[in-house]
């Protein structure tokens, strides 16, 4: 595997990661200290929309990577 397809590839997992825990609303992923500064800027929807949009564009940016 090229080295591009490689890091494109973790940022498309990490993205559908972040998708699925912010549209599950996952406690361990809303609850951990670093989402909390989101958590209390935004409240908590309001970072579960951001975490979304978040991982959205992690997923197209691999996706770009991966095709180079």
């Amino acid at each position: 595997m090229q080295e591009g397809m490689m890091q494109g590839a973790i940022a498309v997992v990490c993205g559908i990661f972040t998708v699925v825990c912010a549209t599950q609303d996952f406690d361990f992923f809303m609850n951990n200290r670093k989402a909390k500064f989101f958590v209390n800027i935004f409240g908590r929807n309001g970072a579960r929309v951001f975490y979304g949009i978040l991982g959205a564009v992690m997923i197209i940016l691999g996706i770009v990577i991966g095709a180079k």
